[in-house]
This record gives C-alpha cells, structure tokens and sequence, in this order.
C-alpha cells in the first residue's frame, strides 16, 4: 500500500459510538458516523450490544470508503471493559455493562484480594467500574462459561480480534483503574497471578503495533483493499492524551470530555493521590504512568439539561456571577471528588434556562478543576471533546485555575489521537484551537465562592 494518509478510526464512547474518517495530513476529521451506545437490558446481565456495534462499524467503514479511501483502521473505546473469549474468538459471556451493580454482591470478596492501591494506582470503585470485580464477578457466578474462557481481553482489542483475527492486550486499557495492571513494573497485578488469570491473558502489544491485515471476507465486504492494516488501539481518554505527548512541553494538563470527564497531569506538581476522591493512575499510550482523576461529568450535563434550552446571554452570565448561584456536587454519586455528597442548588430557585445553563456549565468547570488540582496539573490545560465547545465552561476552567485553557476544535479529539497511531511522525498539534483569554474578576470571585461553598459542606 501507498502512505497512510486517512484512518479510519473506531470510537465506542460509553454513550455514543462512532466511526472517524481522519486525514492525518491536516489532523481533522474528513467525515464522521455516530449512533447512540446503550447497553441492552436483559438476562444474564446488562451488556453491550457487540453485534448491533459491529454492524454499526461494518457499515460505517463501507460508506466512509466510498467517499474516501481508507488506508488504515485505528480503534480507540471506553475503559472499565473486557472480554471472554473462546478459542474459535467467540464470546463465552456477554460483554458487561460497567454500570450493572451484580459485582457489588461480591464486594466484601473481592477487596480481600484486590491489591492495594500502591501497587495499582487503582482506587476501589463501585459496581463494575474495576474491571477486576467483573471478571472476578464472572467467573464466580457463570463458573461453567467462564471456564471455557481461551483469553481476555480489553474492549478495543476485542474489535481489533473481530477485524484481524488477532487477539491481543494493551497497557492503557489494561492500566484503566482495572486492579489488573502494575503501572510501575509495567506487568500483571498480583492479582492476576492470585485467581489464576495469567495465561488467558492475551499478549501485551504497543497501542501503535500494526496487529496484521483486515481479515479477507470483510474487506470484500467493506470494499476495502485486503492489505488495509489495523492497528492495535487505545483507551479513549488516552487517545486525547497521544498527541500532546507526541507535541508538547511539559508541564501540561489534558482534559478529555464526554461521559467522563478525565483530567491527566504530565510533568505536574507533586501530590499524593487520594484514591478515596477517584484519582487514580492511568498508564498512557507511551507506557507511561499518568496521575489522573474524573468525574462522570459527561453523565451529569445530560441529567441536568435534558429537555432544557442551552442558550445563554451575557446577561445570564451577569445574573449568575452577581447572585452567586452555585450547583454543589453530586449528581452523580459513588464517584468524582466528593463520591457522598448530595447535589444542592444555592440562589438557583426558578432561575431563567440561560441562567440554568451558565451555573452548569460553571458547575462543570469548577468540578474539573477540583480535580487538576488533586492531580497537581499544572501548565496550560488542552479541553478535548464535547466540552471544548461550551465556552462557559472553558473560560470559568481558565478562571478558576489561573492557567491558560486552550479548547481544542475537532470534534472528537479520541479520534485524532488514536489516528496518530497509524502515523511516522509526531503530532503538530497547534492547529484548531483557541485559547481562552484572561477572564473577569468577577469569574474568579465566583470560583472562589463555590469553593468555599464546597468546603463548607465537608
């Protein structure tokens, strides 16, 4: 094949799935192909719709091919996801929802074995969001189906195994608050070793490994070129890290949005992590450990504004900053900085839709910033994804934190990232941006007051 120019890339977010068509010469998105992700519930469990997914990105590859050539196939999912698969590739188990409960029944179990969290840099979380206690969960109540289990695997290489026929792991999905991955030896948890799971665990290959060829009958299927390679992918969150570690000077901080919002700090200040505030470390596409910290900020601003008009106006803002209506945390509870605190409004009693509006956005913001500190972020802070584009958001960010916030342009910054793993050269990451510019006094002021609000309520 001739140079790789536009990849195709796989990104199954949590809420939405979707298929990029990205031109690595210009890092933008060519053409893009989305539908909703929503688990299916039934019997056993709650669980991804794989097959619904895979015909969504069979198709998606065929129609992006039409209107441009594909040269290669990157893939980049949501953590908190593994796969049992067979020897023949084929499911043993239906692919767990993170967000289904049943492992909770195990919990008292599970955190007698699980490491601790100097070995991990993983906190304990609930429901399934260690994808230890899914597994653990699995094989305790299907112990028949998991028997037959050949390999796990992380989601991402569980669609690389679908297009190539090659199974395979990597470290950022492995190193995703899982309890299964040592950030620090670059190997297995203890874990892993204690129940046995070492050998079904598929080999460890780099994010940018060029796993083999799309297999033959679908690139028929798809129309594709039958040397198209696929490569072996990465975490989401990391994705949108990628290029700033391939681009940018240390100190920096990246925050990837969608239905989590994830801050990594690289070349930050020193801090203690507190797993019990869901920091934790994740491991990025260079193998590197990153302190990093979340919220599920994305979950949140659907809840808060579904139904809502998300206008504003300046005289909103005015409103708001003025009065000081402040959104306390949580709406979503069991994870983020303050995992047991109950979401209160402040002076936000019938307030106006734009008005609404602004004090989540600032809500958003405030939470985010919360958490670069708790990861000792310093230097310019890169926004990716959907809250990029919601300037209230950036500029309170710039306010609160004093440090230049810059809101990245494309429309997936996953997508960019993971297309950066088909690419030879480094990423010239400076284009489709706007920085935010020195904000008010008044913006400061605000952050100030939800801070001290915040501390108020322990």
């Amino acid at each position: 094949m001739s140079a790789i120019r536009h990849v195709a890339v796989i990104d199954i977010g949590k809420t939405n799935a979707k298929v990029a068509l990205v031109d690595l010469a210009t890092l933008s998105e060519a053409a893009l192909r989305r539908r909703a992700n929503a688990p299916v519930r039934q019997a056993p469990y709650p669980h991804h719709d794989v097959e619904a997914l895979w015909v969504f990105i069979l198709d998606s590859l065929a129609a992006l091919n039409r209107e441009q050539r594909i040269d290669a196939i990157s893939i980049t999912t949501h953590g908190a996801t593994g796969v049992l698969v067979d020897a023949s590739g084929e499911l043993v188990l239906p692919v767990l929802d993170y967000e289904f409960d049943g492992p909770d029944e195990l919990a008292e179990g599970y955190g007698a074995i699980r490491p601790p969290f100097a070995e991990t840099g993983t906190p304990r979380l609930p429901l399934g969001l260690n994808l230890g206690a899914q597994f653990f969960w699995q094989q305790q109540s299907f112990p028949t189906e998991f028997a037959r289990a050949a390999a796990m695997l992380m989601y991402p290489q569980y669609w690389a195994l679908r297009l190539t026929g090659i199974v395979a792991n990597e470290v950022t999905s492995l190193g995703c608050h899982t309890d299964l991955w040592n950030p620090w030896t670059g190997d297995f948890s203890a874990l892993v070793d204690r129940l046995g799971w070492r050998d079904l665990m598929a080999p460890v290959r780099p994010a940018r490994d060029r796993l083999g060829s799309i297999l033959p009958a679908l690139a028929e299927r798809i129309g594709l070129d039958p040397q198209t390679p696929v490569f072996c992918g990465l975490h989401d969150s990391n994705a949108s890290l990628l290029p700033h570690l391939l681009s940018d000077a240390p100190p920096f901080s990246v925050v990837s949005t969608g239905t989590w919002v994830v801050s990594m700090a690289v070349g930050g200040k020193a801090v203690a992590l507190d797993p019990a505030r869901d920091t934790l470390v994740n491991v990025n596409a260079l193998g590197n450990p990153v302190p990093s910290a979340r919220f599920m900020g994305g979950r949140e601003f659907s809840l808060l504004t579904e139904g809502s008009a998300q206008n504003w106006n300046d005289s909103d803002v005015t409103a708001v900053l003025a009065r000081k209506t402040l959104l306390l945390p949580s709406i979503q509870q069991g994870s983020g900085p303050f995992p047991h605190h109950t979401a209160a409004w402040r002076k936000g009693e019938a307030i106006p839709p734009g008005q609404r509006f602004a004090a989540i956005s600032f809500y958003l913001a405030l939470m985010t910033a919360i958490c670069l500190d708790l990861i000792g972020g310093d230097g310019p802070t890169t926004v990716e994804g959907p809250f990029a584009r919601n300037q209230l958001f950036t500029r309170m960010l710039a306010a609160r934190t004093g440090r230049a916030v810059i809101a990245s342009e494309a429309a997936t910054g996953t997508s960019i990232g993971a297309a950066l793993l088909a690419s030879d050269q480094g990423a010239a990451h400076g284009k489709g941006q706007t920085q935010e510019p020195p904000a008010d006094p008044a913006w400061a002021e605000y952050a100030r007051a939800w801070r001290a609000a915040v501390e108020a309520i322990g």
